[in-house]
């Protein structure tokens, strides 16, 4: 068993996919960045306020990259096969089902946005940012839903520049109209947390208008245009439904599940919401390669084994796992050398400053298994189509493991940062072994239909 392919085709595949994908993770990293930083000069109520209501937002978004993910899984294998006609299909019955999930949300926070805040936290000043916050964001479900989505079908043929390039107009729109709203300048109302969300709400315009206008107007692999979106799906829903909707289902409950781990951070108290919203960013910044990997991982094994060819996917997963090594440890470094100047650049009380090294050390122990398990779960494995075992690994520990564990931790137990945090992603040590043991099964690799 050889550790690397010996194939100069395949890493030059590998990084022309995953390269802009890590680049437009950066991008997606400096803007929370700065957005947590311009709040943080507003104090820890605004900031935590944002990220307690950006928990509830990430859900819908987890939910729109699940059925993303779960249509690229076909979306690589059917262009492996060459099978544009199911392409198309599959893409359009995750865009029926990304709108319905959609207007759910955006009715949902519209009528009950305060009780939705009340489940991460109990403190007032956090409910009232966070309200402000979720009301301005309403209309960024379907805009954000459906350029998500699509991004996904783009990186799953190879094309990973068109979300790049929306993501960086998208990232100087933020930052400009953040620093105009939430501070009043350029003689705007000072909107404060709400400004935040109005910079949002103007960079999800200008990235849905760039990709889908792209998308349904030049792109010229798929040749999706506006006629086929009312083309008849039903034949090819029952495999879409076999294969995407477990995945669907896991990153759903894995969403819920995270804003389950956030809900006891948030009655651990504010200075543990705002230290770990910290660190939330920093991790994104240590994980950005680890992101482009995983998705080129899913799209690489999806075509190899649409070609047929499910020996060399084999030996190419065994090298993903081991770059997930590797780049997991280069992250850890990453956070450890970063971890002062970051903390430092915020205006923070001291407990929250010392929180807040303390989970800057479980986060770069975790993200060593963090990357293993992300380029294994969301890649190599989704991408052969083993999306039922993922499901059943995704639920089972996170919801047995970390969240209990997490919670007894924090809540009964009061332990320290350090291993609450620990106990809150126990999940991803679990799964990074579990998934090695299936990849070298071979059991991982599913044989998909393509329409009538």
């Amino acid at each position: 068993m050889q550790i690397f392919v010996k194939d100069k085709s395949f890493y030059r595949m590998l990084a022309s996919i995953a390269l802009p994908i890590a680049a437009q993770q950066l991008i997606t990293v400096g803007v929370n960045m700065a957005d947590n930083i311009m709040l943080g000069q507003l104090g820890e109520a605004p900031m935590s306020g944002a990220t307690l209501a950006n928990n509830f937002i990430n859900i819908f978004q987890i939910c729109c990259m699940g059925l993303g993910m779960g249509a690229s899984v076909l979306t690589s294998r059917f262009w492996g096969m060459q099978d544009i006609k199911s392409l198309k299909k599959a893409i359009n019955i995750m865009y029926r089902l990304t709108i319905a999930i959609a207007l759910c949300f955006c009715i949902v926070t519209a009528v009950i946005p305060q009780h939705i805040m009340g489940i991460f936290t109990t403190e007032e000043t956090v409910i009232l940012a966070g309200v402000g916050y979720l009301l301005v964001s309403i209309p960024c479900y379907l805009l954000h839903g459906v350029t998500l989505t699509t991004s996904l079908v783009l990186r799953s043929v190879g094309k990973a520049n068109i979300p790049l390039i929306a993501s960086v107009c998208s990232f100087f729109i933020n930052i400009f109209f953040n620093w105009v709203f939430i501070f009043g300048n350029l003689g705007a109302p000072r909107l404060e947390v709400r400004g935040a969300a109005v910079g949002t709400l103007i960079a999800r315009i200008c990235e849905f208008s760039v990709t889908m206008g792209y998308f349904l107007l030049k792109e010229d692999k798929i040749r999706m245009r506006i006629r086929d979106l009312a083309m008849k799906c039903g034949d090819l829903l029952q495999e879409y439904v076999r294969i995407s909707i477990p995945v669907l289902i896991s990153d759903s409950l894995l969403g819920i599940g995270n804003s389950a781990v956030a809900v006891v951070m948030g009655h651990i108290g504010s200075s543990f919401v705002a230290a770990n919203s910290i660190t939330m960013v920093t991790q994104q910044l240590s994980t950005v390669v680890i992101q482009g990997i995983s998705q080129a991982s899913c799209t690489i094994t999806g075509i190899t084994l649409g070609r047929g060819d499910a020996k060399k996917a084999q030996d190419q997963g065994i090298t993903f796992a081991v770059i997930g090594f590797l780049i997991g440890a280069v992250g850890c470094g990453i956070i450890l050398l970063l971890r002062n100047p970051i903390i430092n650049a915020y205006n923070i009380t001291p407990e929250t400053h010392a929180l807040a090294q303390e989970l800057m050390d479980a986060v770069a122990i975790t993200v060593i298994f963090m990357a293993m398990n992300s380029i294994l779960t969301k890649g190599v494995l989704r991408g052969g189509g083993d999306t039922k075992f993922l499901m059943v690994a995704d639920i089972l520990f996170l919801w047995c493991a970390s969240i209990p564990l997490g919670a007894l931790a924090g809540l009964v137990w009061h332990w320290s940062g350090f291993w609450i945090y620990t106990m809150l992603k126990i999940d991803q040590f679990i799964k990074a072994i579990w998934c090695l043991f299936r990849l070298k099964s071979g059991k991982w690799i599913k044989k998909i239909e393509g329409a009538a």
